[in-house]
């Protein structure tokens, strides 16, 4: 399919962003066929228009744009979410619905172009802000798996070594010796698979923030 003279449906609440859209869109070579405010009127008017693409918008006054999903992807019309929502609900949940792209409306309009072609072009997309909504997902799941591994006593001594303490320092704090902090520091890398102190003290210091 041509990225270029691609048809396409946008579907949000606020006129002056339908607009500003179209504008944007007929710019780069394709043509807005229609546009709705609500589920409601883009399901009465989506046939007609025979979009190629549609420019999503999550929140639709009371409903919900993501609702929209399903019905499009029967209808062989690709999904492109175009949202102010950051959260990681509404970027995993757009492409769990289906959704072939999503784009932040803080993102620059030549990102919201280049999302247009990707999808156009059957890729998948999705914009440096939502990206990191995903990876921050990551780093997340990734640090309550190591953090499950460990006892309170090396959680703590992980604490105090993403505070920058020394190992005297939290020798003195638990009232145990440096020997035993040194032993708790290795069973957590063994634990969590560091291959030594200077990298335990990074992941200490992630995992802090």
């Amino acid at each position: 399919m041509e990225c270029n003279g691609a048809r396409i449906f946008v579907v949000d609440d606020h006129p002056a962003v339908r607009q500003g859209l179209a504008l944007l869109l007929g710019a780069d070579a394709h043509l807005v066929c229609g546009e709705a405010a609500s589920k409601a009127e883009a399901l009465q008017c989506l046939v007609a228009a025979r979009p190629q693409l549609t420019l999503l918008d999550i929140s639709l006054g009371e409903d919900n744009g993501l609702d929209l999903i399903g019905w499009l992807l029967q209808h062989e019309i690709r999904v492109l979410v175009y949202s102010m929502h950051e959260d990681i609900m509404a970027v995993e949940g757009s492409f769990r619905l289906g959704a072939q792209g999503y784009v932040s409306k803080r993102e620059d309009s030549r990102v919201l172009l280049s999302g247009v072609r990707e999808v156009l072009a059957g890729r998948r997309f999705i914009s440096p802000r939502g990206a990191q909504v995903l990876a921050g997902r990551a780093i997340a799941s990734s640090r309550a798996d190591w953090l499950a591994r460990l006892s309170e006593r090396e959680l703590q001594i992980m604490d105090m070594l993403g505070q920058g303490r020394s190992n005297a320092e939290i020798a003195k704090t638990l009232m145990i010796s440096v020997r035993t902090v040194e032993s708790y520091c290795t069973r957590i890398m063994e634990k969590l698979q560091l291959s030594g102190m200077k990298e335990l003290r990074q992941q200490a210091i992630l995992c802090r923030n």
